[in-house]
Formats: C-alpha cells, sequence, structure tokens
C-alpha cells in the first residue's frame, strides 16, 4: 500500500469511520487532483459519512447541500434578502440618491444570502468540504448547472459579477442510484462504488460504533445481517440499521441474540411492514440456527446461510 494511502486509512480510522485501502486511495486521490468524488452504493453504508471524515480530518468546515426533487438553483446558490432590502427602501424614501445608487446599494453583498454552493467557493481563507448528496434526487437540470460549476468553481451574479473560488472546495458527491446520473458529470468525477461490507467489516464497523457491546453479540449481530441481506426485501438494511440494532439491543441488555429479542426489535433494521411479515417464520428460523452454529467460522456459516435464504425465495 501506498505510504500516503495508508496514512489516510489511518486518519479515516481515528476519526471513527472502519475503510480499506480502496476508500483511502479514491479520497486520497479526490483531495490531490482537486476533483470531485462520486461516490455510488446502497442507502445506510457509509457514502455521506465520507465526506463527515474528510472534514474532521482536515479540520475545515462541512457545507451539505442536500438534493431533492425540485432543487433549484435559488436554494443551492444564493437568493436575495427581500425582507432587508424592503425595510432599507422603506428607511431611505427620502433619500436624495440617484436610483442607481440605491439599486447598486440593496444588491450588493450585505443583502447577499449565500446557499451552500456561493458558500463553499467563496471561501477566503481555507478549502472547505463540500458535501452534494443525493445528487440522484435532483432533476436533470439541477444537474446540468451543477457540472458548470464544478468544472471551473466559479459562478456568475449579474448585480456583482463573477466570484471565482480563491481555494477549490473538497467534493463529494453521494447516489443512491435512484436514477441515472448522465456521463457529463460522471466524466468530470472520480467514482467510487461502496458495497455492503463483509463480516469481518461490519463487525470492526459495530465493535466501533457500539459502547459496550460483547465480541459475540457483535458476531451473531453481523452474521445476522449477511444472511438477510440475500432475502429479497423492499429495504435492504445497510450499515446504518446494524448499528441501530447494535445500539438498541445493548439499551436492552441483550448478551445474544435469540427469537423474542429478534422479534421485539425487528423494527430497528427493517422499515417496511411487508418485510417485517416476510422476516417472520422459516427465514427467521433459518437465520437463527446459523447465529447459534457454536464453533463455526464465519466463513463456513456465511455461504450456506445465503444459500439456504436464496432457496426459500424461489
Amino acid at each position: 500500500m501506498h505510504e500516503a494511502v495508508q496514512r489516510i486509512v489511518d486518519q479515516m480510522e481515528r476519526n471513527g469511520y472502519i475503510t480499506d485501502p480502496d476508500i483511502a486511495t479514491a479520497v486520497y486521490l479526490a483531495m490531490q487532483l482537486k476533483k470531485p468524488l462520486l461516490i455510488e452504493g446502497q442507502a445506510g453504508v457509509g457514502k455521506t459519512e465520507i465526506a463527515k471524515v474528510l472534514s474532521s480530518m482536515l479540520q475545515v468546515d462541512l457545507i451539505r447541500l442536500q438534493c431533492y426533487e425540485g432543487l433549484d438553483v435559488n436554494t443551492s446558490l444564493y437568493e436575495w434578502n427581500y425582507p432587508k432590502q424592503m425595510l432599507r427602501i422603506k428607511m431611505e424614501e427620502h433619500d436624495t440618491r440617484s436610483v442607481s445608487s440605491k439599486e447598486e446599494e440593496i444588491f450588493g453583498p450585505d443583502f447577499l444570502l449565500k446557499r451552500p454552493l456561493l458558500e463553499a467557493i467563496s471561501r477566503e481563507d481555507r478549502s472547505p468540504v463540500l458535501l452534494i448528496d443525493e445528487v440522484d434526487r435532483a432533476d436533470e437540470e439541477f444537474e446540468a448547472f451543477l457540472l458548470e460549476v464544478l468544472s471551473d468553481f466559479q459562478v456568475s451574479i449579474p448585480e456583482i459579477g463573477t466570484i471565482k473560488a480563491k481555494h477549490v472546495p473538497y467534493v463529494i458527491l453521494t447516489s443512491n442510484r435512484t436514477r441515472e446520473l448522465s456521463d457529463a458529470l460522471r466524466r468530470r468525477c472520480l467514482y467510487f462504488w461502496i458495497d455492503y461490507p463483509s463480516f469481518e467489516k461490519e463487525v470492526r464497523v459495530v465493535k466501533a460504533k457500539v459502547p459496550g457491546i460483547n465480541e459475540a453479540l457483535a458476531d451473531q449481530i453481523c452474521l445476522f445481517m449477511q444472511g438477510v441481506r440475500s432475502i429479497r426485501l423492499i429495504k435492504i438494511p445497510g450499515v446504518a440499521e446494524t448499528l441501530d440494532w447494535g445500539l438498541s439491543l445493548v439499551a436492552l441488555h441483550r448478551e445474544q441474540l435469540d427469537q423474542p429479542s429478534v422479534r421485539e426489535t425487528l423494527a430497528t433494521f427493517l422499515k417496511d411492514n411487508r418485510d417485517v411479515q416476510k422476516m417472520v417464520g422459516k427465514r427467521l428460523d433459518v437465520l437463527l440456527g446459523a447465529v447459534s452454529s457454536n464453533g463455526k467460522a464465519p466463513g463456513d456459516v456465511i455461504p450456506q446461510l445465503r444459500e439456504q435464504l436464496t432457496a426459500l425465495e424461489a
């Protein structure tokens, strides 16, 4: 492993993110090349957390733009503070200055409300981390506008002029692939796909993020979740749900998984009633049988568990 990549691994883990060389390499290259990093993957696998950890590592601000359908330029870039402008106009009704002078004043920087994109570009001190979260939820028109901003890291405001970044922000974009992003945006970015973690990695995450959990319960939870993800569910649980489940079981003072414990806490990692109904019955018996396989290594148990659950889906 490259020495610089190893440092990124160490820094990310010191900041609470259990990572691997592939993720660390993508982050390192994005930092060195000052190119946006597009991270795709299923919900709850830790995409957004990478931006948060990066801001902690660099000790810079995290500026977040949460995307949604209908997101427009005003919401993401800038707006004018109309109430403040109207108040100033009212206060200066008897001002004898020319109309153009008054307009120049009320459409100046003091009346500009910076939204996330402009806030990230206009930082005077150092580069912040700009998180453009769930970019796939925004429409294609906004994506085209975003591509223009990310190409030159500058924006034009008619009343003020062009604002160009003194310090290019570190940009992380995330996508859950609810729609396909354009080739133009993909070419502008470095790319990384985050899949559901292996059993070993998920155990490390649980032990790091769930205070007070015992090793046996952490292993059982992660083995159970490896099986759950092979079932055709409407909402497949990610690592975030694994952590919620672990925290819940610790809060209930459970030391191991059993039928009552799982049934009582299904809602912490299943988010659709149809999935809850599907889990109760034979599938739950198979999962609990796997986690109680004393003495067997997970590498021996997981393939057989997935095979059994897949058979039940047929």
